[in-house]
Formats: structure tokens, C-alpha cells, sequence
């Protein structure tokens, strides 16, 4: 899943941004929000991560123009701000949740972790598609009740893969959601770790949709 952090103090920035990356997240970084408004308008993102108080003006001016715009993915507010008139501002604005600073990592992995599954229609924090479980506060894969040895790399192409199904996922909206943007792979790169999640978890279980994308399935297909 790929998140966008927008957060001037950049201690604050670089110590969510490692504990992110160190739960499997693709993290950037705006440090105004000129700069996030340009990119939440031109690149794909699972959630973003808005500091209300930035140096070109309030958090809450960004988010309402993306919100009447129709810009619908999830944002949740990191600020020092703890009266309620604060929040209430947030949430009017078009948060869907809000942490207080101090804060602890784990607290905003949690949050984010939850906004991206309802996002996608899932309510409980296991995934399952079939006989495959995805533990999204743990990233640990099993199959059939036996955990699965996968790569970062992997575990982040399969955990989207499981957060969409069983909807059809093109190339290019896994190369936008699963890569950082500055290492997007081609077609062939996609192709090769898919095959690979297929080796690990049986062939039939990503079904290749030609010129469409991919979708996992919970059943194996039928040979009648």
C-alpha cells in the first residue's frame, strides 16, 4: 500500500515515515500543501497522512478542496491540535480519522491499516480470499492454516491483490499502488513476481485476465 505523508517537521516526518516502511508501507512526503495538492492530484495513493498546521496554510483548506473535487481516499489528520472545535474542523473538512501528537506509531499503522480495509469493503483486520489469509496488522500470509515465506515485495503485491478481490487489478494500478514512484516497474517486472506469488501459493489462484490485469480467486476453476 502506498501512503502519502504531509508533515513539515521533518524529525517527526522521517521517524513515521521508517516505522511505516518498516510495516511494508511505500511512503512520500510533502512538506506543504502546495506540494501535497500536486501530488494527490497526479499520482494513486491508499491513504494520506495531512498535518493540519503546514507553512502555506491549514491542513483542512487542502482536504476540503480535495473533498469537492471528488477526491475520496482516505485521510487521516496527525496534529498537535486537541480541542474538540479542532477536530470538528478536521472531520468537516473530509477526515476519516484523527491522531493527536504525541502519538505512537504503531497507533497510526493501526488507523491506516483499518481505513484502507473499509475503504475496500473489509471490516475484519484477517483478509481471506479462499483458503488464503492475510493478517493485515501482522503482513503474516497462510495458506490452508500453514504460514507462507514471502518477500516484501510480494506481501505488498499480494496484500492489494487480496484488498481488491475479487475485482480484476490492471498492471498499471498495481504499479501505482504496490511501487514507490520513483522504481515503477514494467509490465514484465509485474509479470515475473506474479508468477512467483504463484509458485508459492498454486498457479490457479491469480488468474490472468488478457488485457485486463489480474484477479485472485477463491476457487479453483472448474475443468468441466
Amino acid at each position: 500500500m502506498k501512503c502519502l505523508l504531509v508533515e513539515d517537521d521533518q524529525a517527526l516526518a522521517r521517524e513515521l515515515s521508517q516505522a511505516l516502511q518498516d510495516g511494508d508501507w511505500i511512503v512520500e512526503r510533502a512538506e506543504n500543501g502546495q506540494e501535497a495538492d500536486f501530488l494527490v492530484r497526479t499520482e494513486a495513493y491508499d491513504t494520506v497522512i495531512l498535518d493540519i498546521g503546514l507553512p502555506d496554510g491549514e491542513g483542512t483548506r487542502w482536504l476540503s478542496s480535495w473533498r469537492e473535487d471528488g477526491i475520496d481516499l482516505p485521510v487521516l489528520i496527525l496534529t498537535a491540535r486537541e480541542r474538540w472545535a479542532d477536530k470538528a474542523a478536521g472531520f468537516t473538512a473530509g477526515a476519516d480519522d484523527y491522531v493527536t501528537k504525541p502519538f505512537e506509531p504503531a497507533e497510526v499503522l493501526f488507523r491506516l491499516r483499518a481505513l484502507v480495509r473499509r475503504t475496500h469493503g473489509h471490516a475484519h483486520p484477517v483478509l481471506k480470499v479462499g483458503e488464503l489469509c492475510l493478517d493485515t496488522h501482522t503482513q503474516h500470509v497462510t495458506l490452508v492454516g500453514r504460514p507462507v515465506s514471502l518477500t516484501a515485495q510480494e506481501t505488498r503485491l499480494l496484500s492489494y491483490l487480496m484488498h481488491a478481490a475479487p475485482r480484476v487489478v490492471s498492471r498499471s494500478e498495481l504499479s501505482e499502488h504496490v511501487y514507490d514512484r520513483d522504481h515503477e516497474p514494467d509490465s514484465n517486472v509485474i509479470d515475473v513476481q506474479v508468477s512467483r506469488l504463484r509458485r508459492k501459493l498454486g498457479a490457479w489462484r491469480i488468474a490472468t485476465l488478457r488485457g485486463q490485469g489480474y484477479r485472485l480467486l477463491a476457487d479453483e476453476p472448474s475443468d468441466t
